[in-house]
């Protein structure tokens, strides 16, 4: 007989292991590259000591003079603090006594509970990676009522909830996501009515200022990891408008004057889907064959010269990013968890409602120890 016991005990043991690991392999291609680590996590923070230039104890000499002045490493401190990431799953009560006579039905019951879990995870974790850590999804152009015109819809989906601020960051209401019409770049929210107003910025529900460093963070903004840009020019990634087609050329010149300039050895690149097209239609012009090739996490995509070529949602349109995934890592204080009541349950009821639900927590974020070694190609065009 099925129990909420047996639900607690299967949710630990059977379907922990298989959920993290589809969390850290499977939702998106860029993290599955990436390496998970716990190292250099101290409390709240992660503190990291990121390696620049070479050693400079080297010099040539007479056969009987002065051998070179030591000089060690060049070292810079990153600090930055966990980001809590959580995701929850719910199950209510009659759903589990109605499938209480059949392991089966209870089996499936979890499974499309997780499923949709992974779904939300997927597209929320993608969209974090390539993001600044601010959380924006995009700004308000035009507003009429409950529908409204931004600037762009890669970061928007139906049932997501969202709250709005306005331009000067107060915040003005929280609301849910009924329709997005990705032509016209509209959004339907599902409330009667919604004060919105002029370049009002949107965010998701209670993650402003709170997520995860993406790569976005690089590319954008005076500092990162605590270190401000203009105080260390080193730390400036590779940057370059290419205000027309893509062309192996420009690809190639980023890819060299990482290695050359950055000793960074470019693994992966990651574009929107109009440089996607862009690509293909420079590379049939040609009449050149188009690679495929397979990575980490069974991803299958194109290649450029045998580097992965993944096409991503969340990255800008016109955008091609260049990466040493090598120089990430994602640093957390533990794995995937349940979090446990003091009596070790995991499946809590919510107050006044014949539901339970579960939440999985992991505190983490992304640091980059080689930001001068990573690319970004903009204004690509088809």
């Amino acid at each position: 007989m099925v129990t909420l016991q047996n639900a607690e005990n299967a949710l630990k043991t059977v379907y922990l292991g298989t959920v993290t690991d589809l969390l850290n392999t499977r939702v998106n291609p860029l993290l599955a590259k990436i390496e998970q680590t716990s190292a250099d996590v101290w409390g709240k923070e992660i503190r990291t000591a990121a390696k620049f230039g070479i050693n400079g104890g080297v010099g040539a000499g007479d056969e009987d003079g002065a051998l070179p002045g030591a000089y060690g490493n060049n070292y810079l401190q990153f600090v930055t603090t966990l980001k809590n990431l959580y995701g929850q799953i719910e199950i209510s009560d009659k759903a589990i006594r109605a499938s209480s006579d059949g392991r089966g039905a209870f089996t499936d019951l979890l499974n499309a509970e997780l499923e949709g879990l992974l779904n939300a995870s997927k597209f929320n974790l993608g969209r974090m990676l390539y993001g600044d850590g601010s959380g924006k999804l995009a700004t308000f152009a035009v507003a009429t009522d409950k529908t409204v015109t931004v600037d762009n819809v890669r970061n928007l989906i139906e049932g997501l909830v969202v709250d709005i601020y306005s331009a000067s960051g107060a915040k003005r209401a929280t609301a849910r996501i009924a329709y997005v019409d990705r032509a016209s770049k509209q959004v339907t929210f599902d409330a009667p009515s919604v004060t919105i107003a002029d370049k009002d910025v949107m965010y998701v529900q209670g993650s402003k200022d709170k997520e995860i460093t993406g790569i976005g963070a690089l590319f954008d903004g005076n500092s990162v990891y605590g270190v401000q840009k203009s105080a260390h020019p080193f730390l400036k990634p590779y940057s370059k408008d290419v205000g027309g087609s893509i062309d192996e050329i420009v690809i190639q010149e980023a890819i060299d004057a990482l290695e050359n300039d950055a000793g960074s050895t470019v693994d992966f690149i990651a574009c929107s889907q109009d440089v996607k097209y862009a690509f293909i239609d420079y590379m049939s012009s040609y009449r050149r064959n188009i690679d495929f090739t397979e990575i980490e996490g069974g991803f299958k995509t194109l290649s450029y010269n045998g580097l992965p070529l993944v096409y991503d949602r969340f990255v800008p349109d016109g955008t091609m990013y260049l990466l040493n995934t090598k120089a990430f890592k994602l640093h957390q204080l533990c794995d995937w968890r349940f979090l446990e009541t003091e009596n070790g349950k995991i499946l809590r009821q919510n107050q006044g409602k014949p539901t339970y639900t579960a939440t999985l927590v992991k505190y983490c974020d992304l640091i980059c120890g080689k930001p001068n070694g990573q690319a970004r190609l903009t204004g690509i065009t088809r």
